[in-house]
């Protein structure tokens, strides 16, 4: 069994919701990811030649702190884009490419691993270049994001993990309506030191509860 080799921490600052227009969700995602569009970004499947703009955009120091190495060249992400090709293929992960409107460059990546078979339990990520942060990108793609969870890939129990250290993301997570269960002592290595996460969770029925304040999202 492969193993993931990049797996990004939830980001700071999240700004307030905004409202989209209702629209259909539906995705034969196994083939290939759809476009999510929002206000500020769209999200699509990544490409090979994503793999500069994402080293670039996440290989700083600030921007790594938190989350597990991410691949040390552009040929390493190169070969992160192929695994999470495959992966979305045999229908256990997908992860998007964040990419602003009026660009085709990414700035970051929003992912979803199944936890259990068919998805019934999922963990979701993310990271993004810190030039983005405080910008509105975040909250527009988290929505996405969460939303394409429950309504295409049928998820009922969606789990974050952040270190306590992190307060910038523990902070983002709570005012998305994430729920803190509990703290993971001691569960992430990093630089030689274990460090304690919190395990947020968004169940399903809170979700499309919520999101009547702000409605679906579009997918081309």
């Amino acid at each position: 069994m492969e193993k993931m080799p990049y797996q990004p921490h939830l980001e700071p600052s999240l700004p307030p919701a905004s409202v989209q227009p209702p629209a259909t969700i539906s995705s034969d995602w196994r083939t290939g990811l759809p476009a999510l569009a929002g206000n500020l970004v769209t999200l699509r499947e990544m490409r090979a030649s994503d793999a500069p703009a994402l080293f670039a955009a996440l290989s700083s120091e600030q921007v790594s702190k938190f989350i597990s190495p991410p691949p040390a060249t552009v040929e390493g992400f190169g070969r992160f884009i192929s695994w999470a090709i495959r992966q979305r293929q045999s229908g256990q992960y997908v992860c998007f490419a964040v990419v602003p409107h009026g660009s085709d460059t990414a700035v970051g990546i929003f992912q979803v691993r199944s936890l259990e078979p068919a998805f019934g339990t999922a963990e979701w990520g993310f990271a993004l270049a810190s030039e983005c942060w405080g910008t509105g990108i975040f909250v527009d793609g988290a929505e996405m994001i969460v939303d394409f969870a429950f309504e295409v890939l049928g998820v009922h129990r969606l789990e974050a993990r952040a270190a306590l250290k992190n307060g910038r993301g523990n902070g983002a997570l709570r005012k998305l309506g994430a729920v803190q269960e509990g703290v993971l002592r001691r569960s992430f290595l990093r630089n030689g030191e274990y460090l304690d996460q919190a395990l947020w969770t968004i169940l399903e029925d809170d979700w499309l509860q919520a999101k009547t304040v702000w409605g679906s999202r579009v997918i081309h």
